[in-house]
Order: structure tokens, then C-alpha cells, then sequence
């Protein structure tokens, strides 16, 4: 047998394996069931005083539903084949890094804590939960008081943004 002939041979061979092997690329799967069609988001839960996340993140996690997904997205839980329920265990802000010569922060981290669980209406069958889920997102403080701008605004926006993103892909991949 040559050398071109055995590694002929030997490529045949180990293709099958190469094809088979489980691997698919990631965000395109779909593990929810056919049956559900439309989900309900209402407002989250919240033991916190961070009011605004309790409409903001159910929001945020809709549009990305809507333009990453098959579903749609209704207001009424009764009607909805699916319902996406979650609290605000924790939103804490902390300062993470302070100037050396001054000790005032530059930087502040916020910690948001969530539980969600996406249920079927139908039969009650809790199709994807995850509890305690801490998410964090760092921005910049003002140092100097004469040009303070408050980035924690965006900062919550881009929070906002991650957890639908994961939350989502999460949901529809089943991990």
C-alpha cells in the first residue's frame, strides 16, 4: 500500500467520526418545544430598591426574544403559551477602584442578582430556571465633581443588554 493510498484511507475513515461528533454552532439551536409559540415577560419581582430594573430587564429581554427568536412575545400570561417569570434578588452598587492619591472612587461595580424560570402554561412545566445568576457591570465615576455625568444609567442599560443576550440563549439552547 503507498503512502497517498494509506492516507486516503486512513481521511475516509476518520470523516465519519469528524461529522458525527456533536458539535453544532453556537445560537443556533432550538430546544424549547414546538408547542410553544408565544411567551408572556411581565415585570419582575423585586426585593431591592432599584425600582427601574423591574420593568427595564423584562423589556430588554423581549426585544431580544423578538429579534433572535420564532416566538412572540404577548402581555396577557393567560393567552401566552409560555411565561417568563423573575425576581431581583440583589442590585448593589460598590466601588471598585479608588484613585491612589485621593482615595475617591473611579470606578463603580454594580451586582445584579436574579432568579428566572420559564414556564409552560399548559401543563406548569418548568422548561428552563436558574437561581442566584449575579451579573456584573463596571462604569467610570466622575472625579471631578464639576463635570459629574451619572454613567450608571448606561451602565444598567448594558446590563440590560448581557442578560438578555445570555438569558435568551440560554432559554433556547437548554443550558
Amino acid at each position: 500500500m503507498t503512502r497517498r493510498s494509506c492516507l486516503r484511507l486512513c481521511t475516509a475513515s476518520a470523516l465519519p467520526a469528524l461529522v458525527s461528533c456533536g458539535y453544532h454552532v453556537g445560537g443556533k439551536a432550538d430546544l424549547v418545544p414546538k408547542t410553544i409559540q408565544t411567551i408572556a415577560i411581565p415585570a419582575f419581582a423585586t426585593t431591592t430598591s432599584r425600582y427601574k430594573l423591574v420593568d427595564s430587564l423584562p423589556q430588554a429581554v423581549a426585544r431580544e426574544f423578538l429579534t433572535r427568536t420564532r416566538f412572540r412575545i404577548v402581555n396577557d400570561a393567560s393567552t401566552a403559551d409560555a411565561v417568563l417569570h423573575g425576581s431581583i434578588i440583589g442590585a448593589n452598587a460598590y466601588p471598585n477602584v479608588s484613585d491612589p492619591h485621593t482615595g475617591v472612587s473611579i470606578s463603580i461595580r454594580v451586582i445584579v442578582v436574579l432568579a428566572v424560570r420559564l414556564v409552560e402554561n399548559r401543563t406548569g412545566k418548568v422548561l428552563y430556571t436558574r437561581s442566584n445568576w449575579s451579573i456584573r457591570q463596571d462604569y467610570a465615576a466622575a472625579v471631578d465633581p464639576h463635570q459629574l455625568f451619572d454613567e450608571s444609567g448606561p451602565a444598567f442599560e448594558r446590563l440590560n443588554r448581557d442578560v438578555a443576550r445570555d438569558l435568551v440563549s440560554a432559554v433556547v439552547e437548554n443550558f
